[in-house]
């Protein structure tokens, strides 16, 4: 079973023209709301694609914005451990989706940032712990030491971009940046290869948007191209991949064949609107593959 702990929120999405500078005002052209948080976009990634059973520690606050996001996650499969808190709102983002499908984000974390040491669930059965950082740091090493503990998989999507401590880094079986977080972390710059070298994790994985990824898995590097789709909007592609990668490692994929899965479910997540309402059934990578469109 994989637990995903980490973010919850609503998301507040404006369609534009484009993203808009500082000091600039633009007209927008719609505007929806949908579930969203990298830790529940995640776990719906994992449950999703199949053959993982997925649970998810999230908090929510005592508002209506939490409501659909737990009738997403409930439909998409995944058991909750719900953290209710009083005195702060739901977290909440706030999305400009452009017309080239590019985003810019703002989060406030709201309740997420109450989920503390004492929220873990049990840890029975859990073979994979998948964590992200909209939740507060010293929170994310407290569980990551619970997990490995319990000789539980510890699995890191290093985002929102910053350090991260050698005592965290030393608890991680699996860390997913993209290129700006990992310069974040190793100080590397452009230098991906010297940055995957640096980091003193078993394996580590970097994104790179429509290119795919690179992953070096101790000492053996491991390229997957991205897959070519016409966007729409790129909201969740990231969480996509995350999550669909770890439930390929959950289900005994070698890392390969996980990364071609999670690169293939993030390009689709790239075709449709919305964070949750993007991410692609198993079945929906597995078609995508088979055709003709995966392999141009």
């Amino acid at each position: 079973m994989i637990l995903v702990a980490g973010s919850a929120n609503l998301d507040f999405v404006v369609r534009a023209p484009h993203i808009p500078a500082a000091g600039e005002t633009i007209l927008g052209s719609t505007f929806m709301t949908y579930p969203g948080g990298k830790g529940a976009n995640q776990a719906i990634a994992c449950a999703r694609a199949g053959g993982s059973d997925t649970a998810m520690l999230l908090a929510l606050g005592d508002d209506v914005h939490g409501v659909p996001i737990e009738a997403s996650l409930r439909t998409a499969g995944v058991r909750m451990h719900i953290v209710r808190v009083a005195d702060r709102a739901t977290g909440t983002a706030f999305i400009c989706v452009a017309d080239d499908a590019q985003n810019a984000i703002t989060v406030t974390p709201g309740a997420n940032y109450s989920l503390d040491a004492q929220h873990l669930p049990p840890l029975d059965g859990v073979t994979h712990l998948l964590m992200q950082l909209e939740i507060p740091l010293s929170t994310v090493v407290a569980y990551a030491t619970a997990a490995k503990s319990r000789g539980v998989k510890v699995v890191l999507n290093a985002a929102p971009a910053q350090s991260l401590p050698a005592e965290l880094l030393a608890l991680l079986d699996v860390l997913i940046v993209n290129e700006g977080e990992l310069a974040a972390i190793t100080g590397c710059g452009a230098d991906i290869e010297q940055g995957l070298q640096r980091l003193a994790v078993p394996c580590v994985i970097v994104t790179l948007g429509e290119r795919g990824c690179l992953a070096r898995s101790e000492r053996q590097f491991i390229s997957q191209k991205g897959f070519r789709v016409a966007p729409v909007d790129t909201t969740a592609a990231g969480d996509t991949f995350c999550g669909v990668l770890t439930a390929g490692l959950d289900r005994g994929l070698d890392l390969s064949e996980a990364l071609r899965n999670a690169c293939a479910a993030g390009a689709l997540a790239c075709t449709k609107a919305g964070a949750q309402s993007s991410i692609p059934s198993g079945e929906e990578v597995r078609a995508f593959l088979r055709s003709g469109d995966a392999s141009r």
